[in-house]
């Protein structure tokens, strides 16, 4: 089983809750959210409806909202919620040091 790759994504302190962060990882975009409680999500932060940018939205206890079809999109399980369908992947993350890491 091949270990997981840490990539530092962010500081701790440059977060903001409830403002999603978007940071590029391979070429890839992906959203951070700090929300209220202090837990910090990341997701794929491309929405799969009409390719809205995640980070863009409203967030609301472990949800985002895409800020062009207010679709709700669970932070924890990547599932939009009925009645809409769909899903982005989700990363686990990890601070270490006050540093925000992506696991990859």
């Amino acid at each position: 089983m091949r270990a997981l790759e840490k990539v530092r994504v962010a500081a701790l302190e440059d977060l903001t809750p409830l403002i999603g962060t978007k940071v590029l990882v391979d070429g890839k975009e992906i959203g951070l959210f700090l929300t209220e409680d202090g837990n910090i999500y990341a997701v794929n932060n491309v929405c799969p409806h009409k390719q809205g940018p995640l980070s863009e939205g409203t967030v609301s206890e472990h949800s985002v909202f895409c800020p062009l079809h207010d679709q709700q999109i669970d932070l924890e399980t990547g599932i939009v919620q009925e009645p809409d369908t769909g899903c982005v992947e989700t990363y686990e993350v990890e601070v270490i040091d006050g540093d925000v890491y992506l696991c990859l």
